[in-house]
């Protein structure tokens, strides 16, 4: 039995409709938040998304609120320099 979802991925499910553009960035986003990820606390690869915004690490069991689709946004970030930079000062 051939695979049927070889290009289209997780997106499959939607079928013809939506759009190619929107399944496209739909299926992205999904690769990348279902990955695992580094752990801010031990380092290691091992933190996934438990529910929107919330990442749990499998190894060191740390459980902190982040981005819905990525543990840390571009926001985060940008307020993690500012902390640092005032702190730093």
């Amino acid at each position: 039995m051939a695979r049927r979802t070889k290009k289209v991925g997780s997106t499959g499910r939607f079928g013809a409709r939506y759009g190619v553009k929107i399944r496209h960035r739909v299926r992205g986003i999904e690769q990348k938040q279902k990955q695992w990820h580094v752990c801010p606390n031990c380092g290691r690869k091992r933190l996934k998304r438990e529910s929107t915004g919330i990442w749990v690490c499998r190894k060191c069991n740390t459980k902190f609120a982040g981005g819905a689709y990525y543990p840390k946004t571009n926001a985060g970030r940008d307020v993690e320099k500012n902390i640092r930079s005032i702190l730093g000062e």
